[in-house]
């Protein structure tokens, strides 16, 4: 006999008790089921897993379970009352993902050889199937041959399902986890797939050569109200044509917490955006089992007023967007510097203070905002620079610092220096105590020296333009064509990017580049060298010479 608490399980639950029946119909097919694996198969949530396992009382074994023979006829035939067998909604790709199954396979090894989740960042890992059929979706709802996406973050590699189902996409992935950056870099180079990889933190802002260029945005961002609607932010402002463009966004919240979805909507209506589809428990994930392992996907587009909306509006999200770590919603941490740190500062010390800084200390000197300091020159040359970083930005320093060219720069920031490779030859770098000191080294005389320091005192320039032109000064006989050619050779991830936006490993590269690009360049200018010009010997006067 079917247990009472199971009934009253299913008479509570309403409407919504198809989730609880296509559980209790996977228990009652003899296998053996985990409860990570019935949260994810039926998207329900752990919670209420947990409680129709309670009430049903199933065999055990370790952290597996399954009814007995007797308990599943039992509970079949509860699950037959009304005549209906409990089912999934429609899934618009279903029928495509069986011809697909080698690049399910492929995906499933990238995902498992991928770097692990970071909590404080909301990592949560889509399962293979789920960034093969976001691919197919992509396919089977728009026009893709020639088009560019846009991947607002991609810890699940949906990049790279992207590139290898359709080759004519161009992807470009912005990040703020280099390690991320560095191992979809490295696997689309090996599989030679069409996909560049730009590091940002979008509190920040978006890299430059990200900015209006897709046609198609992807985000899976933290699921608070503040991260969704930054995410989907910065993913109109990557696009091309915003009223033609779609922001494709995952998003998931339990069954038992509408009112947290409804925040998150609001925060897309607060973006001017049309909700043009919502396809239900679209994605699964390993884990999140809060929200039953999945994840609707939006299918959002902009309107006319949607890019004044996030103009005005994306600057205002703050730095806390997480649920998890030092920048989480609940944490509400405070992005000015401690008292004591602040405390050493002082009225006339530092020509700039870049960050958020409490009002009292060096109330009269010029101040700017971290994302305007990454953004753009600042106007003058100041000697000594000030920054503020608030905790979980610490991505942030080795760019705030490439960005600075004042001869010393002192930072606050609680986060230890992360391993800032080519920067060693820009600073001369103490740390301690939560204060990172840096020193601006002199000018160095080596020709391979001069041309790396000169990429990176410019910054805020285009890499290429900036490489090139050292490379002719170096070697005056070579053109611009035959000097972009060898940075393209030599370096092609350096093409209409700024040192600002590139991933930690291609910055850890440059020596090894530059290097390279200067003896290519040397070698383009010996085969380019002219023949020695023909230097005729004494002028002899024919009349004065006898004959015979």
């Amino acid at each position: 006999m079917a247990s009472e608490g199971v009934s009253r399980l299913l008479a509570e639950a309403g409407v919504d008790a198809r989730r609880l029946r296509a559980a209790l119909a996977l228990l009652c097919d003899g296998e053996w089921w985990t409860l990570a694996a019935l949260v994810r198969e039926t998207a329900t949530s752990r919670r209420a897993v947990e409680a129709l396992l309670r009430e049903a009382g199933p065999q055990r074994s370790g952290e597996r379970f399954r009814l007995t023979g007797e308990q599943a006829q039992a509970y079949r035939a509860l699950l037959d009352e009304g005549g209906e067998v409990p089912g999934s909604p429609a899934d618009p790709v279903a029928h495509l993902l069986p011809r697909y199954g080698d690049v399910v396979r492929r995906m499933a090894e990238l995902v498992a050889g991928g770097p692990r989740g970071r909590h404080v960042l909301d990592h949560v890992a889509a399962t293979p199937e789920t960034v093969v059929r976001r691919a197919l979706l992509l396919g089977a709802r728009f026009w893709l041959p020639g088009s560019r996406l846009l991947c607002v973050g991609d810890h699940d590699l949906t990049s790279l399902a992207v590139a290898m189902i359709h080759p004519g996409v161009q992807v470009t992935v912005v990040d703020v986890d280099d390690r991320i950056l560095a191992y979809i870099g490295e696997r689309a180079e090996a599989l030679g797939l069409d996909v560049v990889t730009r590091w940002a933190d979008l509190r920040l802002g978006l890299p430059p050569s990200a900015r209006g260029q897709a046609d198609l945005a992807i985000t899976d961002p933290p699921y608070t109200p503040e991260g969704v609607g930054l995410f989907v932010a910065r993913a109109v402002e990557g696009l091309r044509d915003p009223e033609q463009g779609r922001v494709l966004l995952a998003y998931g919240a339990s069954e038992r917490t509408p009112m947290l979805a409804l925040k998150v909507q609001r925060s897309l209506y607060d973006l001017n955006l049309s909700f043009e589809a919502v396809y239900p428990d679209f994605n699964r994930y390993f884990g999140a089992e809060a929200i039953g392992s999945a994840a609707d996907l939006y299918v959002l587009r902009p309107t006319s007023k949607t890019r004044p909306a996030v103009a005005a509006r994306v600057e205002g999200y703050g730095t806390a967007i997480y649920t998890q770590g030092p920048q989480s919603v609940e944490a509400r941490p405070s992005p000015a510097p401690s008292t004591a740190g602040a405390r050493g500062v002082e009225e006339g010390e530092f020509d700039v203070l870049v960050g958020d800084w409490p009002k009292d200390v060096a109330p009269r000197t010029p101040r700017a905002r971290l994302s305007t300091w990454l953004a753009k020159p600042y106007a003058s040359s100041p000697a000594r620079v000030a920054i503020a970083l608030p905790p979980g930005l610490g991505a942030a320093l080795p760019r705030l610092l490439l960005a600075t060219r004042a001869r010393h720069v002192r930072v606050l920031t609680e986060d230890a220096p992360h391993d800032l490779g080519a920067l060693e030859s820009l600073y001369a770098i103490t740390a301690g105590g939560g204060v990172v000191e840096a020193a601006r080294l002199p000018p160095p005389e080596g020709r391979d020296e001069r041309l790396l320091r000169a990429l990176l005192d410019a910054a805020h320039g285009r890499a290429a333009n900036v490489w090139r032109e050292g490379l002719i000064r170096a070697y005056g006989h070579l053109t611009k064509k035959q000097a972009r050619a060898i940075v393209t050779e030599v370096a092609p991830w350096a093409d209409e990017v700024t040192l600002l936006e590139l991933p930690a490993h291609r910055l850890q590269a440059l020596p090894g580049a530059v290097a390279a690009s200067l003896r290519r360049a040397a070698e383009t200018s010996e085969e380019a060298a002219p023949e020695a010009p023909y230097e005729p010997g004494p002028k002899v006067d024919r009349r004065a010479t006898p004959r015979g």
